[in-house]
């Protein structure tokens, strides 16, 4: 079921001063996808989801769900929160501690009063399907942190709910459990064939559980796309460095040969780019991220190549998080942990053209 958004504004006052948590937003979320609500703390994508779940009554605007009509201001039209067929897994989970799993689970079908037979069937569906068969009478103070997501999640789908809606649901895990957690909810989301509605402000959680992401910022949505389509090839300079570490490198394109540019840098000529239509004079930064920063001793004759110094190199296990100086530009690289350089080295500095973009000023 899909949800559309026309023109939602949701103002608040504080301290006298007029804080615009949505300013005018106009968002459709597609049915049976996994869409996101990126962006940094106060951009508005929390209060989004409280106004479409009800928790919240905006100001102004629409909200449909699928052909429903929840809210309008100008129609005096407010579905409350427990007639809009949405399920909801918190932050917190909001695990009742003193009931056992199987009631933690029942609960909304239990405030329905449907028959009990009927109930243990759904629930035994529901913990079946996120794998604590067994767990019924098990305490919800037994459970480790990713079994008390997976009893939300439960609870959220016991109901049968049209769209389920994800606060932050990870972001009180430790960072193997929250990458194991993170790998079943997809998994579970997918074959369920819902519409998911994820809020988070952690960037690798939007790229590895998304179908869509629309990133926000200051009460706004400033971009929608998929997960590869933002951090390959944003259309913004913000999202572009909010998606992911980024090299931003200042100048204009000074030549065009049909779809390809070249493009005056701080560090020097870059050649071959794509021109993405962006005319000859015109001021831009080319986008370059770490992983595609190739460092070598010996690269003379590498395209788009230019001579560095190693600023910095810091081990991570899995790789280095390196820093190199052209000129006055400072570059983030990703390194690899088997090679052989050294802070202070000269080295040649080479990236593909294709693995890079320009963003207009």
């Amino acid at each position: 079921m899909d949800i559309r958004i026309h023109d939602l504004v949701r103002t608040y006052y504080s301290e006298g001063k007029q804080i615009r948590a949505l300013d005018h937003v106009d968002l459709t979320i597609p049915a049976n996808r996994i869409f996101t609500l990126l962006g940094p703390s106060g951009c508005g994508k929390t209060t989004l989801l409280r106004c479409i779940v009800g928790l919240e009554a905006p100001d102004d605007g629409e909200i449909y769900i699928g052909d429903e009509l929840v809210f309008s201001k100008a129609k005096n039209i407010f579905v409350p929160p427990e007639q809009r067929g949405l399920g909801m897994v918190f932050q917190t989970y909001a695990i009742w501690p003193h009931m056992n799993v199987f009631d933690n689970v029942a609960y909304p079908l239990q405030t329905q009063k449907l028959a009990k037979e009927k109930i243990r069937e759904r629930v035994s569906q529901a913990l079946k399907f996120v794998q604590l068969e067994g767990f019924e009478k098990r305490p919800a103070t037994k459970l480790s942190g990713g079994q008390q997501q997976r009893v939300a999640l439960a609870r959220a789908l016991v109901a049968e709910p049209k769209v389920i809606l994800f606060d932050e649901p990870l972001s009180n895990l430790d960072a193997k459990l929250r990458e194991e957690t993170r790998k079943e909810l997809r998994s579970f989301l997918t074959e369920l064939q819902i519409t998911a509605i994820y809020v988070t402000h952690d960037r690798i959680e939007a790229l590895a559980l998304s179908d869509l992401i629309a990133v926000m910022r200051s009460g706004r949505i400033v971009e929608i796309g998929e997960p590869k389509k933002i951090y390959f090839n944003s259309d913004s300079q913000f999202v572009a460095d909010f998606i992911g570490r980024a090299n931003l490198i200042k100048g204009k394109v000074e030549r065009l040969d049909g779809d390809h540019a070249l493009f005056a840098s701080e560090i020097g000529p870059v050649r071959d780019l794509n021109s993405q239509d962006i005319p000859v004079g015109q001021e831009a930064y080319l986008c370059v991220r770490p992983e595609f920063i190739r460092l070598s001793k010996d690269l003379e004759g590498a395209h788009n190549s230019y001579n560095g110094k190693v600023e910095s190199l810091i081990f991570i296990g899995e790789a280095y998080e390196g820093e190199v100086r052209i000129g006055e530009t400072l570059l983030t690289t990703t390194v690899d942990p088997t090679a052989d350089f050294r802070e202070g080295d000269t080295l040649a500095v080479s990236f593909d053209p294709d693995h890079c973009f320009l963003l207009t000023t």
